[in-house]
């Protein structure tokens, strides 16, 4: 099998790594600003002056003029320093987290302006994605084959879980965190309450290197990135059935209804019931990678072309073609935005 080293080096999955899993990512104007008892006039220039708009680096409009008219669709693009090559991301339902793959933390920002609220240490090496569980955050470790819990409050460290070879996904259940270990070929069960590990599952012989990984509600489905297909398993651990998609299958998330699979080498993303049965398959940018669900547009990162493409989860259709950082690769939707990591740079990108 061919071997080659990771992006210039800054996924640092190891000493070498399997060749396809390098995935490894309007406006209205008004002359008046509302007052509670009158109106001001103000110029544009003197609006912006007054109160610029941090990180908005895709628009010169003002932005009091916009935050005061109307919400906007996803054309602005606002970027905040998260940490060294930035990955996987998540959100607690306040807060955005990212995992700094080169600078073992994870970065807390405050999801409705991007102030940075603490950077935390893992306890392990490369942290690659994080998930919440309710109350903390899970973040999987891929170079040093464990997870890191941390309390969501307050950042503390609450225990390291030995998981499988190169963990670099995560899910919750409702009761379990479910890791992906791409390198051992198999999943990892852990009760969210304590750590405790209630199983490993292979995917293998069909399925090779897991790199994604959604629950239906039900079911657990896993992204096998070097198979070109996804695995539907019990939440025993009972493999239900392996169906083929794209080449290099990365990024996964369930919509509500069908399955979202990323496919970083075919540069599409392909839909499945949850039969299993391919539905469609839609163009999606150049190395499609995270994947992630608005409740009704899927929002697909474009690793090679620093960008991130809206589909309509209805009908498959590109609603949109926005520019983020540099090789884009986790999603996360916060409720009324879109948080990329730019795993090229420092920054994440908010849409």
């Amino acid at each position: 099998m061919e071997r080659i080293k990771a992006v210039s080096g800054r996924l640092n999955l190891g000493a070498v790594v399997p060749a396809g899993i390098v995935f490894y990512a309007l406006l209205v104007t008004s002359r008046y600003l509302a007052h509670p008892q009158n109106q001001v006039e103000l110029s544009a220039a003197e609006a912006a002056s007054a109160s610029p708009l941090i990180g908005v680096n895709t628009s010169s409009q003002n932005p009091l003029q916009i935050a005061l008219l109307r919400w906007y669709g996803a054309n602005l693009t606002t970027q905040f320093t998260a940490g060294t090559a930035p990955y996987g991301v998540a959100f607690d339902g306040a807060n955005i987290w990212v995992c700094n793959n080169g600078s073992k933390n994870v970065a807390k920002l405050r999801a409705s302006d991007g102030a940075v609220l603490g950077t935390f240490a893992v306890t392990g090496n490369n942290p690659i994605a994080v998930a919440y569980d309710g109350a903390n955050l899970w973040v999987a470790n891929i170079n040093s084959g464990n997870v890191t819990k941390l309390k969501a409050s307050t950042g503390k460290v609450l225990g390291t879980f030995t998981v499988g070879t190169q963990p670099n996904a995560l899910a919750f259940d409702g009761t379990n965190i479910w890791v992906a270990n791409g390198g051992s070929n198999n999943v990892t069960k852990l009760l969210a309450s304590t750590g405790a590990t209630v199983g490993t599952f292979t995917v293998a012989p069909k399925g090779m290197f897991p790199a994604g990984v959604a629950v239906d509600g039900t079911n657990i489905w896993i992204a096998n990135n070097l198979s070109g297909n996804v695995t539907k398993m019990s939440p025993s651990g009972t493999i239900l059935g392996t169906f083929p998609v794209g080449t290099n299958p990365a990024g996964i998330a369930f919509d509500g209804t069908n399955l979202w699979v990323g496919n970083f080498g075919s540069n599409n993303v392909t839909k499945l019931s949850l039969t299993g049965a391919v539905l469609a398959t839609f163009p999606a940018g150049s190395g499609p990678t995270g994947v992630a669900y608005d409740g009704a547009d899927i929002w697909v990162s474009d690793f090679n072309s620093g960008k991130v493409t809206e589909l309509k989860a209805s009908t498959g259709a590109t609603l949109g073609t926005f520019t983020v950082g540099t090789t884009p690769a986790g999603v996360a939707f916060d409720g009324a935005s879109i948080w990329v990591a730019n795993f090229g740079g420092t920054t994440v990108s908010k849409l």
